[in-house]
């Protein structure tokens, strides 16, 4: 292939020294008829070799097998269709005995003159302040706790200031999405007029024609609560949220390479919201480069609307409780005070939190579990129970290794070595569930300092700090003051006592 170069000394050669061809012929060692056609063509200055042909000894005789292939695998559903491999394998059934390769470079080749490797074409969008916000989740990876985790990060972004939001989460689950909104919208101050959604099974329920949808009944009612109105984009269009889906990328770059350490997700949230912040200042604007993302956020915020107060996001799900005062949720077992057995429950599921209510009224409250065939158990749930079961408080296993106040617990290693030490402890234990844990506690404090650990001396300790104070003396004014005072004479109740006795024996006669 003759070079550039080649061509430029060829054309001064003869453009502007002058010489024949045969003589630049000669003395750059090429043939007259390269010479002459490099000339000829005033404003060449490149060439390039293109075969007017190419051989394919193998694949030739089953190219149009291959065509026909090609056109039918195009017009499939996108899940539906064929790789080049599995062209490849269905070409080797139908004779051919060529390698993968010329089959892969033609239909490469094929797919671009038939126009289906072009490139999508997008429209670049603009956002007025506070008009609306993008939302999406990302997995990634960190270690939590020592155990390398993927967490769910829910990702928000204001579409005008580019102002980010982000926070880990162990699912997906739309207790998580509410979470995640709310924080967001603390964080921001404000809610935008709008969000722009996938179509996320814990928003979306039913995608129609066009833009029509059908939204979860739940998150509807976040949106309302918010005034918010929800956009999800077309399906497989993920340029209508370019900017979430770009910012994807580059927090995954920017946090979370190389992969985090923190011992749970509230100390890891916490540095997420930190660097969300010290990047936004630290960043400049993709469109106005002279001003900072934090900057452009601090002029959007006052346009923002008002935070309305936090929606009470939960997850709800009807559960029956077990004889153990058990109701099992998201494959984990949470405790219930003793007086739900027998009758279903409503378990509310939030970000971080369990809460389980019967009839309007809470009868359980857990810090949410994760994982699988974990038992939280509240140990006051089961005191009731003790009173017709004592003995349980020595190895029932809501009882193990249970934090009492340092008072109680000195009562209760006390009562251990005597007969009747844990029908005692019950009776101290149950008092709590009436007079609550610090007049318990306090009784037994004074009962301690007086040397003894008995069930009878705390609850006489405990009625006596409970029963109402003597009413306080009235002093009566001057004017009511009496002029005799009254004698304490009881002389007087004898003298009264003789006079009747004489009355009563002069009527008789």
């Amino acid at each position: 292939m003759i070079s550039v170069d080649t061509i430029a000394r060829v054309r001064r050669a003869h453009f502007v020294q002058k010489k024949s061809i045969k003589a630049i012929a000669r003395e750059l060692r090429l043939a007259r008829n390269t010479v002459r056609s490099i000339v000829r063509t005033e404003t060449e200055t490149e060439r390039r070799y293109e075969r007017r042909e190419q051989p394919m000894p193998q694949l030739g005789p089953y190219v149009r097998t291959l065509d026909e292939m090609l056109a039918a695998n195009v017009k499939r559903p996108k899940r539906e269709r064929l790789t080049y491999q599995r062209i490849f394998e269905e070409l080797r059934i139908a004779g051919y005995r060529g390698g993968y390769d010329n089959v892969r470079r033609y239909a490469r080749s094929w797919a671009e003159r038939e126009g289906e490797r072009t490139a999508e074409a997008c429209v670049p969008l603009s956002f007025a302040p506070a008009e609306a916000y993008q939302f999406d989740w990302s997995h990634e990876c960190v270690v939590i706790g020592g155990v390398t985790t993927f967490v769910k990060v829910a990702q928000v972004r204001l579409c005008h200031s580019r102002m980010l939001f982000v926070r880990a989460y162990p699912r997906e689950s739309q207790e998580m999405v509410f979470d995640a909104h709310e924080r967001a919208f603390q964080f921001f101050k404000g809610t935008p007029k709008r969000g722009i959604y996938d179509n996320m099974k814990t928003a979306v329920e039913a995608v129609f024609i066009g833009k029509d949808r059908a939204f979860n009944p739940r998150f509807s009612r976040l949106m309302s609560h918010h005034l918010i109105e929800p956009t999800a984009c077309t399906p497989a269009a993920g340029w209508e949220k370019g900017q979430v889906e770009n910012q994807v990328g580059f927090v995954r770059k920017r946090f979370f390479s190389p992969r985090l350490k923190f011992k749970s997700y509230a100390e890891l949230n916490a540095w997420l919201c930190d660097r969300c912040i010290v990047l936004a200042q630290t960043h400049p604007h993709p469109i106005e480069k002279e001003r900072t993302v934090f900057e452009m956020f601090e002029a959007e915020r006052p346009l923002l609307m008002p935070y309305r107060g936090a929606f009470d996001g939960f997850h709800a799900v009807s559960a029956s409780v077990s004889k153990t005062c058990l109701v099992r949720c998201d494959n984990n077992k949470y405790s219930v005070a003793s007086s739900a057995v027998g009758r279903p429950v409503d378990v509310h599921a939030y970000a971080d939190a369990i809460v389980i209510k019967q009839d309007g009224r809470v009868v359980g409250e857990h810090a949410r579990r994760f994982g699988r065939n974990q038992v939280a158990y509240d140990p006051w749930h089961y005191v009731p129970v003790l009173a017709r079961k004592p003995g349980a408080l020595r190895n029932g296993a809501p009882f193990k290794d249970w934090p009492l106040p340092s008072s109680i617990e000195k009562v209760r290693r006390k009562l251990t070595g005597s007969a009747d030490g844990d029908r005692q402890m019950v009776k101290i234990l149950t008092a709590v569930l009436t007079d609550g844990l610090p007049a318990v506690e306090a009784a037994c404090a004074e009962a301690l300092d007086a040397g003894i650990a008995s069930a009878d001396v705390i609850l006489n300790a405990l009625a006596r700090r409970t029963q109402p104070e003597t009413a306080a003396t009235i002093e009566p004014p001057e004017r009511l003051a009496l002029t005799q005072p009254p004698r304490a004479d009881c002389g007087r109740y004898d003298a009264l006592r003789t006079t009747l006795v004489m009355e009563a024996g002069c009527g008789a006669l």
